[in-house]
């Protein structure tokens, strides 16, 4: 288990992924990647000179090879299909959702250091991450990332109790744009809560309330503590997938 730590000092339990799934999830890129650039090269024009050709061919290769976990990861929120299919995630180091910038930086440390241009096809990323206690490549040195499970097996956690006064509002609410690792941060916070000290508790509470009030599109009202909105929408979110799985059997 990794401890990702956030701004305001608190620990995350945040299953760091390792050596094993993350270099299956990027074989898995790779072949996308390959296929990608098979496509583009089977679709470019074929009657330039050798000198424009090869120009093209580099070109082509470098847009793929940035371009891809670039764009992928970032309109995901850190999810390539490699990831996806690996149960992977891209996550800043205080275990909030990447932006472009780090998904550019991300790609570009790939191509550069990593693997492609001076990685000797990986060898650079599997040394630096075997010394990484969060195994980290560096191009996750370079953006502030760590890559983590989106699940961490065999954890035990507490149901959350939806407070009876926020019930009616949150069965209103729309959950669909609601990131997998904010709920996950929410969790940890809600579990934690009686072990953070006053500040942390309102310091915290307050910025993932504000993140999960913007992704709800219903923003917490300054009455209401983040604590039981955390925990409503929560609660809310287990009840539905709850009812979807019976409704399903």
């Amino acid at each position: 288990m990794g401890d990702l730590v956030t701004g305001e000092a608190v620990v995350l339990d945040l299953r760091v992924a390792r050596l094993a799934s993350r270099a299956v999830a990027f074989a898995f890129d790779v072949l996308v990647q390959f296929l990608l650039l098979l496509g583009v090269f089977l679709l470019s024009p074929v009657d330039f000179d050798g000198a424009l050709q090869s120009a093209l061919a580099l070109s082509l290769t470098i847009a793929v090879l940035v371009g891809y976990p670039a764009a992928v990861e970032s309109l995901s929120r850190g999810r390539s299909l490699g990831k996806l299919v690996m149960g992977l995630r891209v996550v800043r180091d205080d275990g909030g959702a990447i932006r472009f910038r780090h998904a550019l930086v991300r790609a570009l440390g790939g191509f550069f250091v990593d693997f492609w241009a001076l990685g000797l096809g990986g060898a650079v990323a599997l040394f630096v991450s075997l010394f990484s206690a969060q195994g980290k490549r560096v191009g996750d040195y370079l953006a502030g990332t760590v890559v983590v499970h989106t699940r961490a097996p065999g954890q035990v956690v507490a149901p959350v109790e939806m407070p009876a006064v926020l019930a009616d509002w949150a069965r209103g609410l729309d959950l669909s744009q609601l990131p997998e690792e904010l709920v996950l941060a929410a969790r940890q916070y809600l579990g934690r809560y009686h072990e953070l000290s006053e500040q942390a508790r309102t310091e915290l509470g307050t910025r993932l309330a504000d993140d999960v009030g913007t992704a709800v599109r219903s923003p917490r009202t300054e009455h209401v503590h983040p604590y039981p909105y955390l925990a409503a929408v929560l609660a809310e979110r287990r009840n539905r997938a709850s009812d979807a799985q019976q409704l399903g059997q």
